[in-house]
């Protein structure tokens, strides 16, 4: 029951999002446009682990939902890097921390009835603290959480960041975080 797509138009264009109008047809016959946001690049988050300390988190507050929790380092990954190189690069720049060896944990599309964003988690062994944090805008501290108390964290709803969520609970449900 695949969708056939007759074609798209744009409606607004930049080099951080994309609003198309696609027009598709059902398998019974029904034509209509749809909504498409579409992102040039995809986002990438790491779950630092160091069986000592907890994992590497950060505290923030995001302005479009007036909301605060703590979230995995994670962002955008650029043309002229890999995912994973990605993930190190942000990790290093939000937190001052330079992750240990990284290995891929998840990949996923968290809203793809609407938009065509693509999310890869990894899994870091630990990490060697830097220095300061390059971007110090992206968040009010930087903390490790101890494993237990990140459990009650999830749980209370101090985690609301999409990516963060979906990647902690699946270390947590595959066994990562113990």
């Amino acid at each position: 029951m695949r969708w056939t797509i007759h074609g798209e138009r744009s409606l607004y264009e930049s080099e951080w999002v994309n609003l198309r109008l696609v027009d598709v047809e059902l398998p019974g016959g029904e034509r209509f446009e749809h909504h498409v946001v579409r992102l040039p690049r995809p986002a990438v988050g790491t779950v630092v682990h160091d069986p000592d300390r907890g994992v590497l988190l950060l505290w923030r507050h995001r302005f479009i939902t007036d909301t605060w929790g703590w979230e995995v380092p994670a962002g955008r990954v650029e043309w002229d890097e890999t995912d994973e190189q990605a993930a190190a690069r942000e990790t290093l720049e939000e937190t001052g921390w330079r992750p240990g060896p990284l290995r891929p944990l998840t990949a996923w599309f968290p809203s793809n009835g609407l938009c065509d964003q693509r999310f890869s988690a990894y899994l870091a062994d630990g990490a060697e603290h830097v220095g300061d944090p390059v971007d110090r805008h992206e968040a009010e501290r930087v903390e490790w959480v101890p494993t237990d108390e990140l459990h009650a964290a999830v749980a209370a709803g101090q985690v609301t960041d999409g990516l963060s969520v979906t990647a902690l609970c699946f270390a947590f449900a595959t066994g990562a975080l113990v």
